[in-house]
């Protein structure tokens, strides 16, 4: 590969530091409200499991939008999409912290997470479109966006939920409301050219034998993924710096194994291989957790390591999916994700119902049990999937375009 593309990241236009810095945004939202649930719980009077609805919400917003995001931006154009889901995720977090109910939180959630797919599913596109030096220098942005937002989230959440639980989501309404200014201001548009989707595309993916293995697969392990993430913060016992400061750490391992450990195995080591072994992997740190889990550094550890597994699973399966149909990458991407949003929305709750029927430790075994049926899933669909362990000469923009949309969703 051609090198010369790394240096001219840092000199791109404004519109595309823009975008970028709305996507960083956009990504730390993803984390941002973990420090704060256990003073949500608290503040609210709201038991865990309605406190854990504030993930569900926004999780199964997201993932049933992610069907139509394409279908909208092929019709009004990438800007008018961008800024229209900025706006959303302003409007909903801005109703967030103003609620005085559990249950206004979760309602707002959810606007929340139709902004955030509107947003999400257009933003590498624009950059892509607009940015100098090649699509590889947008590409490398763009991740840089996506680990920075990610590790940053939980550690600002924790920040500004020290202050009081409302701190984050007015954090988020700033922020998001700077990104919106630059946006449409900086973004110069239209002069796009629009091929509309049809609404049915991301459906008749679906029927595809291969996606529709992996996002069986994918739904059984974002449970595991949001379990770790969605229900840790209440057993861990900390307060929001402290559980901040965890899942930065988590974010970190996460970004690191998804950008460059990632790549490196998918080098040497057949995707279908990759799954079948770092699955399993993660099922017996979900167990540890669950068996450590009075122990506050232990399970720390646990988190952290599962995060530096998540990175890679992250990024093999969804290049997986890209590599599964001749489908439009954006297509695939968007039905796969849709299917294992459902997975990341259902988790938290049954977690913290398990949780109060049981122990802290039956969630974590739940959560290794759904682990091990995602890995089931590709053993036993191997032989339909044996094609996706053929890697191409070379990957088109497009693929990795979609994989990076795929890991941030």
């Amino acid at each position: 590969m051609n090198n010369t593309a790394t240096p001219s990241v840092w000199k791109q236009p404004a519109q595309v530091w823009a975008v970028a810095f709305a996507c960083v945004v956009a990504f730390m939202g993803i984390g941002l409200v973990d420090p704060i649930l256990p003073a949500i719980a608290e503040s609210l009077q709201a038991s865990p499991v309605e406190t854990e609805l504030l993930f569900t919400s926004y999780l199964l917003v997201t993932g049933l939008a992610m069907l139509v995001t394409s279908w909208i931006s092929s019709r009004i154009g990438a800007k008018a999409t961008l800024l229209i889901g900025l706006a959303l995720i302003v409007v909903f977090a801005l109703l967030c912290a103003l609620s005085g109910s559990v249950d206004a939180v979760i309602g707002f959630r959810a606007g929340w997470g139709l902004g955030n797919a509107l947003f999400i599913s257009t933003a590498l596109a624009t950059i892509v479109g607009a940015a100098s030096g090649g699509s590889s220098a947008a590409i490398i942005l763009y991740e840089a966006a996506l680990g920075l937002g990610i590790a940053v989230g939980p550690l600002l959440g924790g920040i500004l939920g020290e202050q009081s639980w409302r701190g984050p989501f007015f954090g988020v309404v700033v922020l998001m409301a700077i990104a919106f200014v630059a946006v449409l201001v900086l973004l110069r548009g239209p002069g796009e050219k629009r091929v509309p989707v049809p609404f049915s595309a991301p459906f008749a993916a679906l029927r595809r034998p291969a996606l529709a293995i992996l996002a069986v697969a994918a739904l059984f392990y974002n449970i595991g993924f949001f379990v770790l993430l969605a229900f840790s913060p209440f057993p861990l016992g900390f307060g929001a710096m402290g559980i901040g400061f965890t899942f930065f750490g988590w974010g970190v391992a996460l970004a690191v194994t998804s950008v460059w450990v990632a790549p490196v195995l998918m080098r040497r080591m057949p995707r279908t291989r990759i799954i079948l072994v770092v699955l399993p992997l993660l099922a017996v740190d979900l167990v540890a957790a669950g068996l450590v889990v009075e122990s506050a550094a232990a399970l720390v550890t646990c988190i952290v390591i599962g995060g530096l597994l998540l990175g890679v699973m992250n990024t093999v399966l969804t290049e997986a999916v890209m590599e599964a149909t001749d489908l439009p990458r954006s297509v695939a991407s968007s039905a796969y994700s849709a299917v294992r949003f459902l997975g990341g929305a259902m988790a938290p709750p049954i977690a913290a119902l398990l949780w109060h029927a049981f122990n802290a430790t039956v969630p974590y075994l739940f959560a290794a049990a759904s682990v091990l049926l995602a890995a089931l899933t590709v053993f036993l669909g191997r032989r339909v999937l044996a094609h996706i362990d053929d890697e191409p000469e070379d990957a088109t923009t497009e693929d990795a375009a979609a994989i990076l949309v795929g890991d941030a969703a």
